[in-house]
């Protein structure tokens, strides 16, 4: 061995103990612990197979102009090019396929601003006609058809609604659509979802009530496997968001099959023009008052879903921490606390499908949009997938703040347990009891705007040929058990025999 590789290793070893260390933090650094009993955990509610689910935006797939990311010199303060022009994303990309498939089952949501003005030509046309904005070609949208049945994932879109696609009187009409319904059915692929638009403004809640009744007497007759899904608006807390959204459910009257909604936590600062300090942005990023925002609005969607459309399923059709295309640090480690919170939070609301946008493109995307590198949010992703069955449970245990659990039955394995305990305190450890063997996965990072992520203190990075690596657990003994500082981590408990999750 020669002296670089011996110093080579014992850098490894050294990195290595020190994130172990983190992990096992004594357990007289913080209060009395929590105990859980995995074993008796009430089944409250359940959500969809295809619960974790991710958007690509249409304008990927046509290529176009989308947010710029900041690597690429949009920075606050001033009026830099919010957008760059991006060619086509490559759906036939090997490592993409192999990481959107490890995400599956899902739902693939093909859609976004650009959606409303894109035009599908079939093969026509030489030029985008006047009222649309970009093309989206047969071999385009062969690619999206065969990506999703690649990767193990149910299409959702929305379609046309731009000046080109309305008559003369300015009704929409369903010629656009049903090229794009009828091509995908020759290709033997299946549109799972659909909303009628991108979203729709509340203020013009009766024009948009008139086209969605068009819209979905075509759809019903067009493709009757399709859900329709809306109204699909842009929601924040405020009152008058709250106004506008009523007033397009109410326009819509109950046509729905499911109740969907877009969430975004605040503007970016590239929309914005505001750049938080490090202090201040790591605290309020991990705050409760900004989690617990995703609450406020997923009361607001079921109290309207309860009044126009009792019983119907809720559906988050496009979110992230940030809209226009996120924040510089949505691509670190800090977002990932985010990110799996709202993931229980609304799982524990009975929100049956919650969408991320994006999966490969700008800030906010789980990959990054050059390479296809994995982000720590698709690593969150991933353990989510592997580890979260359908069943929510109530995790019991009283709150305690920075701290917040979540638990579902163990995907694949009858009478199992799956808990996720997040630690927002950036100083003080937390502690659990539990009473059983269980299996640990601690996810951690040296600086919370990392853009790599640590799993039991081993760096996680695809193998040379785009392997995923083996995400190992470490075993913990009943007992009390440390959460580290800044810290994320699913523990398996197989042996919980829980009745809720015996089926």
């Amino acid at each position: 061995m020669t002296g670089s590789e011996l110093r080579s290793r014992l850098l490894r070893a050294i990195s290595l103990g020190a994130a172990l260390a983190a992990l096992c933090v004594p357990a007289t650094a913080s209060a009395s612990s929590i105990a859980l009993t995995p074993a008796t955990m009430a089944r409250i509610g359940s959500t969809d197979a295809r619960f974790q689910s991710y958007n690509i935006e249409m304008v990927e797939v046509t290529g176009g102009r989308f947010w710029r990311p900041y690597r690429d010199g949009t920075t606050a303060g001033h009026a830099p090019p919010l957008f760059a022009y991006r060619k086509p994303i490559d759906l036939a990309n090997r490592r993409l396929r192999k990481l959107a498939a490890a995400l599956g089952p899902a739902y693939l949501r093909v859609s976004g601003t650009w959606a409303n003005a894109t035009y599908f030509n079939d093969g026509g046309a030489t030029s985008v006609p006047v009222g649309f904005t970009d093309e989206l070609t047969r071999r385009q949208w062969k690619g999206v058809i065969e990506f999703a049945r690649t990767v193990e994932a149910g299409l959702v879109t929305s379609f046309a609604t731009s000046a080109g696609s309305r008559d003369a009187q300015g009704a929409w009409t369903p010629a656009q659509a049903d090229r794009l319904i009828a091509y995908t059915h020759a290709l033997g692929g299946e549109i799972a979802a659909a909303e009628f638009s991108n979203e729709p403004r509340g203020d013009e809640a009766a024009k948009f009530g008139r086209d969605l009744a068009a819209f979905r007497s075509w759809l019903k007759q067009a493709s009757p496997k399709t859900l329709l899904l809306g109204p699909g608006a842009i929601s924040g807390d405020g009152a008058n968001d709250t106004r506008a959204v009523e007033n397009l459910v109410a326009a819509a009257g109950p046509v729905f099959d499911a109740i969907s909604w877009h969430y975004y936590i605040e503007a970016s600062q590239r929309c914005s023009h505001q750049a938080p300090s490090a202090t201040t942005r790591d605290e309020h990023a991990l705050s409760n008052e900004r989690l617990a925002k995703a609450d406020h609005v997923a009361r607001l969607y079921a109290d309207l879903r309860d009044r126009f459309e009792p019983g119907k399923p809720l559906w988050i059709t496009e979110t992230a921490a940030a809209y226009c295309g996120g924040d510089p640090w949505d691509a670190t480690f800090l977002d990932s606390f985010r990110y799996l919170d709202q993931l229980g939070r609304m799982a524990q609301r009975s929100v049956q499908v919650v969408m991320h946008n994006t999966l490969a493109a700008s800030d906010y995307g789980l990959l990054d949009e050059l390479n296809f590198a994995p982000r720590p949010d698709y690593w969150a992703a991933l353990l989510w997938r592997r580890l979260m069955g359908t069943t929510v449970l109530d995790p019991g245990g009283a709150p305690r703040p920075g701290l917040y659990l979540y638990a579902h039955c163990l995907r694949a394995k009858p009478g199992g347990v799956a808990l996720l305990a997040i630690n927002t305190d950036r100083s003080a450890s937390a502690m659990l009891e539990l009473p059983t063997k269980t299996s640990r996965y601690t996810l951690t990072a040296d600086h919370l705007t990392d853009a790599s992520v640590r799993l039991n203190g081993r760096k996680l990075k695809l193998g040379a040929h785009d392997e995923l690596p083996p995400l190992d657990a470490e075993p913990v003994a009943p007992g009390k058990l440390a959460l580290a500082p800044a810290s994320i981590t699913f523990f398996a408990v197989p042996a919980a025999a829980n009745p809720a999750c015996s089926q």
